[in-house]
This record gives C-alpha cells, structure tokens and sequence, in this order.
C-alpha cells in the first residue's frame, strides 16, 4: 500500500506538533533522523511499502532505507514545504530573519514571494532531492495567523511553480482547504488536492477536468478531533469549524468519481498519538464511511497513489490469493518516469512490493487497520516482514 502525504518530523518525540521552535536548534535534526528510523520501520511493517512525504526529514534519511542501513518504505519526499510569508509554512511564533535563515540551511518551511523566488525555491527543493514539490495555496488549520479559506500565492506564483517543477519532471502538490485556494491550485496545474475540505459541485468539474487527484487526509481531521483540547485555541476553533465540511467533501468527491489517493497526514512518532506513524490504514476505514466499497478502497491505497507522482496510469491492481493470504500489489505504469519505481505488476523487471493478510479486506476493510494481521511484507521482493516461528 501507499499513502501519499506522510511527514516524518520527530513530533510529539522530539517537540509538540504544534512547537516548531526547537526544529531550529543546532542537533534538533540529527535527534528528528534518529527518531525517524523507528517510524519509517513501523509503516513498512503496517503494510506501506512507498509514501509520499509531502514536507519532512524521511526524504534525508532515505539513502539509508536504499543501502539497507534501515528498515523503511520507498519514500518520494517533497524535503520543505513552499509557502508566502506570513503563510501556512511559515513559523509565525519565530522573527522573520529567523526563519529565512532556516530556509537558506534547509528544513521543512521553506518561504518564496514573487514569480522569481518561487521558480528559485523549485529549484532549491530539486537540488536538495524531492521527488514532488508541495505548496499551500491555502491557510491552514494549525498554522496561528491565518485561516484555511485564505487564499496563498498569486496565480502567477503558483503557475511558476508549477513550470518549473515540469521542468524537472516533478508535479505539484497542493495543500488547499478553502475553496479559492483549491481552484487557484487547479488553475495553475497541480496534480493533486491535499485536504480538500471545501469541494463543491464546482470544484469537482474542474478537479475531473484537470483530471486532478483528492488526498483528503481524513484521518489527521478524525484523529485531531478526538483530542482536540491538546490544540491551541486558534486551531481548535478552526478544527472544528473544517471538520463536518471535510466529511462531506469526500462523500461529494466518491459520488461524483473523483479520483482519490490514501493520504493521512501522519506525524506523530508517539506511538500513543491517534496520528501516529503505523496507523496509516486507518484511512481506508473513512473511505467506506464516504462511500466506497472494500475493492474501491484498496485501490485508493494502491493503483491511484502513483499517479501523483504524474505517472500516467496503466492500471494493474492485483488481488489474488496466494496459500491463504490475500495479496495486495502498488500499482504503476509501464512507463514510471523519474519519480516513480515499476511497480504494481508481478512480471518480470517490476518491483515485487508486496503484502500477505491473514484475512480478506474484502470482507473487513478494518483487518489492515492492525498491523499484526499484515503477517508479510515484501519490498522489491524481499521479504521484510513474516510471522515468527
């Protein structure tokens, strides 16, 4: 399985979610690196062989999982997040030269303005390894000083990112809430909607026509909820404002056929934490809560997700049966470009990433939600995981 928007930070471990101030701190990455090896372990081991990190420190520790240092899924990194000043990535608690001395070092909130600093940003974010660029053309929920109907970057700024991410063969990832964000996303052509949480009838023919994708992430809205009171005020008001409007978007979103890709927006490396890393099956069950039946949703977790990494789909879901597990294969194309591994076919020059289940989803979607039912794993046909004798 995939899931398509990941952050690996070291959160609740190394800081609160909602603390970024100690991410500037000199070691504060190396100890977030340490913290991520166990988290990169324990999603390989829930069943997801490749993510989508859509702003993190995976994307730095990856050559490890390469050279088999660590145990971790493929992972296709966005490394920083692009934002305006004063926007969702922006650290709104910290002095302004503060931040942009962060972002000219590297990390995760990475600020651009104007047509010329967002095409240099692309460019810094391709030099440091991502495999996708992210933006937020919207506020957001945690971020204090704005709010998610806010609309972030100007059209020319998001068409110039997006142009110039083509040029290096990436796609654009947008973080967009309110509904003016997203459309300025679609507009500009990006390839996939994250959150999602305002879609309309309008919305909706313009993500079919630009043949965009939805990663509503409905497990971070469920899971923030449940414990809504660790919030800020700020955010709290503002989760509980987005989060019937998240629901009934993605019912919209199924009714109507839009494509969707498992995405949770996992960040916690506290295993305690609702949104913690190895929990990411939990968004299959909000899928069947919208609408989808078993087999659609299985797919959004493993035929879609390579699409957003602009792979032009030569769908090969396979579900077979192999002694009595049920096996569930990525999926690809047959041409996968740079960004993207062949996947998802069990032939001769593809990757063999494989999982084995003690019992069919089909018949309980939930049995992927419990990681001990994935009793193997196989990633580029080597087995990672089996039960123990």
């Amino acid at each position: 399985m995939w899931d398509v928007h990941t952050h690996f930070m070291g959160s609740d471990v190394v800081a609160p979610a909602s603390n970024f101030l100690p991410s500037f701190l000199p070691g504060t990455e190396a100890l977030i690196g340490a913290v991520t090896v166990d988290d990169l372990r324990a999603t390989l081991m829930a069943g997801f062989t490749s993510v989508r990190e859509l702003g993190g420190y995976a994307g730095d520790v990856f050559p490890a999982v390469e050279k088999g240092v660590i145990l971790g899924p493929h992972v296709y990194s966005a490394m920083g997040v692009l934002g305006i000043t004063g926007g969702h990535s922006d650290v709104h608690e910290l002095p302004l030269s503060t931040v942009l001395t962060a972002c000219s070092i590297g990390g995760i909130s990475q600020i651009c303005d104007g047509v010329d600093g967002c095409t240099s940003a692309v460019r810094q974010m391709v030099r440091r390894g991502a495999k996708v660029i992210k933006v937020c053309s919207s506020g957001g929920v945690l971020s204090l000083n704005d709010q998610p109907e806010d609309s972030q970057f100007s059209p020319a700024e998001l068409k110039a990112i997006v142009e110039e991410a083509a040029r290096s063969s990436r796609v654009v990832a947008a973080h967009a809430i309110g509904k003016n964000g997203i459309m300025a996303a679609l507009d500009a052509g990006v390839k996939s909607i994250e959150h999602g949480m305002c879609l309309d009838e309008e919305v909706i023919a313009k993500m079919k026509e630009k043949d965009a994708i939805l990663v509503p992430t409905r497990h971070i809205v469920e899971g923030l909820a449940g414990g809504a009171e660790d919030l800020p005020p700020k955010s709290r008001v503002k989760l509980e404002r987005m989060l019937q409007l998240s629901r009934d978007s993605v019912k919209l979103a199924v009714k109507h056929g839009v494509k969707i890709a498992l995405g949770t927006d996992s960040f916690s490396s506290d295993r305690k934490h609702p949104v913690s890393h190895g929990k990411n099956a939990k968004e299959l069950l909000y899928a069947i809560e919208a609408g989808m039946s078993p087999l659609d949703a299985i797919e959004m977790a493993t035929a879609t997700p390579p699409e957003t990494l602009y792979v032009v789909l030569v769908c090969c879901l396979v579900l077979a049966f192999l002694t009595k597990f049920f096996v569930v294969a990525d999926s690809s194309n047959l041409n996968s470009g740079r960004q993207a591994r062949k996947a998802g076919q069990l032939k001769v020059g593809y990757d063999a990433d494989i999982i084995a289940i003690s019992k069919s989803p089909l018949e309980d979607i939930g049995i992927l939600t419990h990681p001990d039912n994935v009793t193997h794993v196989w990633k580029g046909g080597v087995l990672y995981k089996k039960p123990r004798v």
